[in-house]
């Protein structure tokens, strides 16, 4: 009888363990010297790359909503609500564009940056991707600092360059310019070369009070 028991219980004890997980990847804050401390040096290669390696906009986060991931990161992204019309359309609304310290009121007039530029991704890792993980990085709202609405103009001038070559026109935006990329590295586990952390290290040194938040990407 007891033994009957006792494998009863035993048999309970796997079937919640199976049932109750815990998380898999969790978030996690540090200081941006330690950050860029993590990153893999990685030599860069961009044999091969086209953007539509990279599907995008796909469908975001909400499938339903009639949105796609830029109109989605839009909506996010306000600072005063836009009025959202028929097949998403955005009538109104106003957005503050961190990299040179500009509010504009037209959606027209933004471009939605990724963080880490797709070519810049290519490079560091993403050309060993599959097609679907490629989509989901170009398409990623898991994390605030991957998708950031900027004016045109900012995203335009930044193009597909690293820290060592392009920092926001706005000095006060740099710490948290250099922690969003390299939280957008680490997320997804993509290298950087010499030059462009030698670059992010003294950003680091500049920014003794920023910290880094980041999640693995599944």
């Amino acid at each position: 009888m007891v033994k009957s028991v006792l494998r009863g219980l035993a048999a309970a004890l796997v079937i919640l363990s199976a049932t109750v997980s815990s998380p898999a990847h969790a978030a996690e804050t540090l200081p941006l010297t330690e950050a860029v401390d993590r990153l893999s040096v990685g030599t860069e290669s961009r044999e091969g790359y086209t953007r539509e390696s990279f599907r995008h906009w796909n469908a975001g986060d909400t499938p339903t909503d009639g949105c796609h991931t830029r109109a989605e990161v839009l909506i996010h992204e306000a600072v005063q609500a836009p009025t959202i019309g028929a097949n998403c359309r955005i009538e109104g609304g106003s957005w503050f564009s961190y990299y040179d310290g500009v509010t504009g009121e037209s959606a027209s007039g933004l471009d939605i940056d990724h963080m880490v530029p797709l070519a810049e991704a290519w490079d560091s890792g993403a050309s060993a991707w599959s097609a679907q993980r490629r989509e989901a990085y170009a398409n990623d709202q898991g994390q605030e600092a991957s998708l950031v609405a900027v004016t045109a103009r900012s995203n335009r001038s930044k193009a597909d360059q690293d820290p060592a070559q392009w920092l926001p026109p706005a000095a006060d935006a740099h710490c948290r310019y250099a922690a969003e990329w390299v939280a957008t590295k680490l997320r997804w586990s993509l290298t950087a070369d010499e030059l462009e952390l030698a670059a992010l290290h003294e950003l680091a040194g500049n920014c003794p009070a920023q910290h880094v938040e980041y999640e693995p990407a599944t």
